[in-house]
């Protein structure tokens, strides 16, 4: 006798990052506009992916390569992707610089994603172009762990499942500390 799971080995769940974080539309094909995502995400949908992992860009004329919590657009935008994609999985993008988390905080709360990114770490932000300048001035993506804790009580509060990002081993060994401390339960 079979069971369901005798096949769960050969599966996977697809997922797709419609936009990356701060890609330039000017300078790659990304999806701003609400049309454009859910047109990127259907695509993507139909070619097998289940999972879509959504950064919401700035609506306004020229700023789409910078990233808006305003959980209107959010919610236009995840609408229009449940719309072209029924059954779809929603993963809102979380990263945001500082402690301040109430913009993704209140998309959060408008969009009820069934996943939600957990940056379980600082980092460093850099990239080098090839001629050994800086792409972007340096930043520290900082996470620390007071804004974890506020970010997994607020996944819970909306019954988001953390993806924790790992940006660096070090970030691994902090993921198994929060699960020790209670934090993931």
């Amino acid at each position: 006798m079979t069971s369901p799971n005798d096949n769960l080995a050969s599966k996977a769940a697809l997922t797709c990052a419609l936009t990356g974080v701060l890609t330039n539309p000017k300078q790659h094909p990304v999806p701003v506009t609400v049309a454009e995502m859910a047109q990127a995400a259907k695509d993507a949908f139909n070619a097998g992916a289940s999972i879509m992992h959504v950064h919401f860009r700035n609506q306004s004329q020229g700023m789409g390569h910078l990233p808006t919590w305003e959980a209107q657009v959010a919610g236009e935008i995840v609408d229009a992707i449940r719309e072209a994609c029924p059954g779809v999985i929603i993963n809102m993008s979380t990263g945001v610089i500082g402690n301040d988390i109430s913009g993704p905080a209140d998309c959060m709360r408008r969009i009820k994603p069934e996943i939600a990114a957990c940056n379980a770490g600082s980092l460093n932000y850099l990239k080098v172009r090839d001629n050994g300048q800086w792409a972007w001035p340096p930043m520290l993506f900082d996470n620390p762990v007071a804004k974890v804790e506020k970010f997994l009580k607020l996944m819970g509060e909306t019954g988001a499942m953390p993806e924790f990002e790992c940006f660096d081993v070090g970030i691994v060994r902090s993921i198994e500390l929060f699960v020790k401390a209670g934090l993931t339960d």
